[in-house]
């Protein structure tokens, strides 16, 4: 939310009053520029790992695409052995077990890349390392998203500095936490640093704001509710999108090779170490559809707050038009996936705007539009 009303009370007084300490914001400039810094080491380690990883398990999508292959693959099904149970004297003989096999939507069944270690043991040590100093760069990060907030006795997302730093620790958080449920996404990882280091250096060097105190209309509980759930929704949806492009990617790979084209050396390399594109898609779409509930929680939230700050529920502020436009796009690619024929790489496309949406409702509409929103600057 933003400025609504020129008369502060005595608590918005008290609250401006506070002094910030200079100690602790400085304190957090050093923290955020350690974090960088290791994650930096983070970005070599998954180079590493994608780069001295065995490249002698690639292939295995060609195979699978052949004709041969499908043989193959269709013999070593039929040969699966029938299944004996002995129960007292007697034996029972069961068919053969099914073969569970990722299919693409709609055609083809092709196997899961080997990782980014490329299933080398060499490459997973790099891969180990990697997610090592990701674990101690977030952890450098949180302490300074802490420390800022410390600073200045408040939420740290009052700018779209600190935004950046929470967004960002955030979206870390979300990766390590999958990995934690054994989700086998270390193939995010690579990508993952990158835009980090991307974000806080555009943090950093443009949107850097001084520790400072909130505007009055910015002193509500709601802060801490409705701020917090848009970090979160844009750090998942950020998975999200990273997962589907990579999904078109993988898909036109398969393609290509399915119509028999030759992709080069390097494509072939990196393609096929990642997940299926049947498994990247299910990824993708399980991933935007867990946290759409709470992007229109995170709205309500909003039109609630707006509601004690400026007296109306909804004003089609541009902030406000923006979040309902990311909401119907949201809306719109789930409903593609379910509806017959907007499957695979159609429904990607409107994920992909509609992440454009939520990057624009954040970036472009703070920087370039004026609103009601247009409280600290950027």
């Amino acid at each position: 939310m933003s400025t609504g009303s020129t008369g502060s009370t005595a608590t918005d007084v008290v609250s401006l009053a506070i002094a910030t300490n200079e100690h602790l914001a400085n304190l957090s400039n050093t923290l955020i520029y350690s974090a960088m810094a290791v994650y930096t080491l983070a970005f070599f380690a998954y180079i590493a790992e994608w780069t001295f990883g065995s490249r002698s398990k690639i292939g295995q999508t060609a195979a699978a695409l052949t004709p041969q292959g499908q043989k193959a693959a269709a013999a070593k099904k039929a040969a699966a052995p029938a299944v004996t149970v002995k129960q007292g004297g007697s034996t029972t003989v069961l068919e053969r077990p099914q073969v569970v096999t990722r299919s693409a939507p709609g055609t083809r069944d092709v196997p899961d890349g080997p990782g980014a270690h490329g299933g080398d043991e060499k490459g997973d040590l790099y891969g180990r390392i990697a997610v090592s100093l990701t674990v101690l760069a977030f952890l450098v990060e949180l302490a300074g998203v802490g420390a800022r907030a410390a600073s200045v006795e408040r939420a740290p997302w009052g700018n779209m500095y600190e935004f950046n730093l929470t967004f960002s620790t955030v979206a870390v958080a979300v990766y390590l936490t999958l990995l934690a449920l054994k989700k086998n996404i270390r193939w995010l990882g690579l990508f993952l640093v990158t835009t980090v280091l991307l974000d806080l250096g555009l943090a950093v060097t443009v949107l850097y704001t001084a520790s400072d105190q909130l505007v009055p209309a910015l002193h509500s509980y709601w802060l801490y509710i409705h701020v917090s759930t848009a970090i979160l929704c844009g750090a998942v949806f950020y998975v999200g999108a990273v997962s589907t492009l990579l999904y078109l990617f993988r898909d036109s790979y398969e393609n290509k090779l399915a119509t028999g084209g030759k992709p080069g050396t390097f494509a072939t390399s990196v393609m096929e170490r990642l997940p299926a594109s049947a498994t990247l898609d299910k990824f993708s779409y399980r991933i935007n559809a867990a946290v759409f509930p709470l992007w229109t929680f995170t709205i309500i939230a909003g039109a609630i707050w707006a509601g004690d700050a400026w007296g109306r529920y909804w004003g089609w502020d541009p902030k406000e038009t923006w979040a309902f436009i990311t909401w119907v796009a949201y809306a719109c690619y789930l409903h593609a996936r379910a509806t017959a024929g907007w499957k695979g790489r159609k429904a990607a496309y409107i994920a992909l705007i509609a992440f454009g949406c939520f990057l624009f409702n954040y970036y472009g509409v703070n920087i370039f539009v004026s609103g009601k929103h247009s409280y600290a600057g950027v």
